[in-house]
């Protein structure tokens, strides 16, 4: 990511007792709406409690690596936070499908360690998932999904003995929020990412977590389009005002 430091903006830093550096990224096309531009504000922790994270998810805010970032782009306001109340949420009838599709898989809770079969995954996720703006090196990948400054839990989905996802999510009393999900190309009929919504709800449930957290929702934006879909749901309006989407 392209950046520059800068004292922008009246927001405050979400320093407190964390040792924050703050910037503003230049501009890069958006990729998620056709052509607008895009750009972000950041902060790099050295460590994040659970508290403080929801403090910043209820400011627009996203953890990455060691950075906490939020959309700062100059036209536009598209990008909401939207989470999804565990104890209302109720799958679709496709999500059940889903659901069944998938009941011959075995997922284990652990703590994140990046791996060499993980690894390969990734780089064959992006190929098929994405374009080439994403890193594909270890280290890019170690410091974007392992190192995390606050207590972040990994689930591995298994047909067999056979790796096919990986999920890393933040997670603290009050909730669990996505970080990132990746799967083997091969298993793509399995929406496995789907899947991996519906069994961490679950979990959250299990565990007594009121809110999952799936990033951010974009209106009309295709690669976007999914989130909306697990209801109910609320996305952030303004700071720290979470309200029922309805489209």
């Amino acid at each position: 990511m392209s950046e520059t430091r800068s004292s922008e903006g009246n927001i405050s830093s979400p320093q407190g007792d964390y040792d924050a550096l703050r910037y503003v990224a230049t501009e890069t096309p958006c990729p998620y709406l056709i052509g607008r531009k895009t750009r972000s504000e950041a902060y790099f922790v050295q460590r994040l409690d659970g508290d403080m994270y929801e403090r910043l998810l209820a400011r627009g805010f996203r953890r990455s690596g060691r950075i906490v970032y939020r959309p700062r782009c100059r036209a536009c306001q598209e990008c909401r936070a939207v989470r999804i109340p565990v104890s209302a949420f109720r799958p679709s009838r496709g999500m059940r499908r889903t659901w069944r599709r998938n009941g011959d898989l075995r997922v284990e809770p652990s703590e994140p360690v990046a791996t060499e079969d993980k690894y390969e995954i990734f780089c064959r996720y992006l190929d098929f998932q994405h374009d080439d703006t994403m890193s594909r090196s270890y280290e890019s990948f170690g410091e974007f999904l392992y190192d995390s400054p606050m207590q972040t839990d990994e689930f591995s989905y298994r047909l067999g003995d056979r790796l096919v996802g990986i999920s890393l999510v933040d997670r603290w009393s009050n909730g669990l929020s996505s970080v990132y999900m990746f799967f083997d190309p091969d298993v793509a009929s399995r929406s496995l990412g789907t899947y991996s919504v519906l069994w961490e709800v679950d979990y959250a449930r299990s565990q007594r977590i009121p809110y999952y957290y799936l990033g951010y929702w974009v209106a009309n934006s295709p690669k976007m389009a999914y989130k909306s879909r697990f209801r109910p749901n609320e996305v952030l309006v303004g700071s720290d005002r979470w309200v029922s989407l309805r489209e």
